[in-house]
């Protein structure tokens, strides 16, 4: 397996909505003010206002990343982006993430993320959310 890296993610996040103790667990659902994706095969920004990041926290500490966000690169093209993963909050926040993000278009010189599975290492300081993303060859 070779990691061959995709770019650096940058989010600012508005504070979060949390809903405790619903049947899936602690909800904390993280908008995203701005953000921005820097690598040599792909530039963007982070369009609109539909990012944002649905995570759950289960009983152990045990967080699950759902986000969801639209990428408008530096071209013009849009790129719709999805990942999940974990981090261990059970000492609270701080851990670092890993997800693995997919991405979806139909511009054809963008064509070649839908055929990519990435993986990620973030961390969360303070409402600003910062990811290593590689592709996995």
């Amino acid at each position: 397996m070779e990691l061959i890296p995709l770019g650096v993610m940058t989010a600012q996040l508005r504070k979060p909505y949390k809903l405790a103790k619903t049947p899936a667990g602690d909800r904390l659902i993280y908008e995203v003010e701005s953000g921005t994706f820097a690598g040599d095969r792909l530039s963007a920004v982070m369009h609109g206002s539909s990012s944002a990041d649905w995570l759950t926290v289960g009983p152990d500490g045990t967080a699950t990343l759902d986000v969801r966000s639209v990428l408008r690169t530096n071209d013009d093209a849009y790129v719709y982006l999805h990942y999940s993963g974990r981090v261990d909050v059970s000492n609270g926040f701080g851990a670092p993430l890993y997800a693995a993000p997919l991405f979806e278009t139909g511009d054809d010189r963008y064509r070649w993320l839908n055929r990519v599975q990435a993986v990620a290492k973030g961390v969360l300081d303070g409402l600003t959310l910062t990811y290593e993303v590689c592709e996995v060859r």
